[in-house]
């Protein structure tokens, strides 16, 4: 599949930010580690991947504005294109040595995700997607999973943890939708959880409290896989909400019918 020259500069900076967290993938009880709060590492890997990132976007780009995880909001003269960027999506997976991380880089336009690309280079998967153009997954056209059936269904989400997220709530969510389904799973790392949906490895996708660089990208592979992408509650989606429903659209639309379900027992 030949890319878009916007596809190759965000593919290349995730290439490259990729091979950099390889090699430090394999010294992994060597980093350097310090805390920014609890159960919330960040290590040198991260920082040397976001700086890869950082200078790979910005010689090509360099009036195009960003917002980075770890560098926060930098301001650009061109007030239109904004990146949004993870350098390290599972940064606790890779601190144990589990190989599910990935680099999350999407492009927005006037406040609206155009391009995503997810890389997994621990499995060497690279996804990618622009709007109107499909998702794939290294270069091979997917779509997401066609099951329509609930008890047929698997479900990814994230699960709070120590200081962080709505421990109650979920605990209704996933009681209500694991009594109802195939089963549930927990990657840790929400830009592949999508990217998964996307490719048709899990029929849906929710979560609550996450960031901007966690949705970006992924959510624009589900739409662009066939997907339906919304808020928890089934309204518009916003990747600035912090949370996210998606599916194909009979699963989808079971999956929110699920959550408000958890959400009536919980007020119940």
């Amino acid at each position: 599949m030949p890319r878009s020259a916007l596809l190759n500069v965000m593919t290349q900076a995730a290439m490259k930010a990729g091979r950099s967290l390889t090699r430090d993938f394999g010294e992994v009880q060597n980093l350097q580690v310090s805390m920014k709060g609890p159960a919330d590492f960040v290590s040198n890997a991260d920082r040397k991947a976001e700086e890869i990132v950082f200078q790979e976007l910005t010689r090509s780009r360099p009036d195009w504005g960003l917002l980075m995880e770890e560098r926060g909001e930098v301001t650009g003269a061109d007030e239109r294109h904004r990146w949004i960027v993870d350098p390290l999506d599972g940064t606790t997976n890779f601190l144990h040595g589990i190989p599910v991380f990935a680099i999350s880089i999407a492009l927005e336009r006037d406040g609206e995700i155009v391009a995503g690309v997810v890389f997994n280079p621990a499995m060497d998967e690279l996804y990618t997607a622009e709007k109107g153009g499909g998702a794939f997954l290294n270069d091979r056209r997917i779509r997401v999973a066609s099951r329509k059936s609930l008890p047929e269904a698997l479900f990814g989400t994230g699960i709070p943890f120590l200081g962080k997220g709505d421990h109650a709530r979920f605990l209704y969510e996933i009681r209500q939708v694991m009594g109802e389904s195939a089963g549930v799973r927990r990657m840790g790392a929400a830009a592949l959880d999508l990217a998964y949906v996307a490719a048709g490895r899990l029929d849906g996708f929710w979560e609550r409290d996450l960031l901007p660089w966690d949705l970006a990208a992924g959510s624009l592979l589900v739409r662009e896989a066939g997907g339906f992408v919304t808020l928890t509650d089934g309204s518009k989606f916003d990747h600035m909400a912090g949370e996210i429903a998606c599916g194909n659209e009979p699963l989808h639309k079971a999956l929110v019918d699920q959550l408000k379900k958890a959400e009536a027992a919980r007020r119940s």
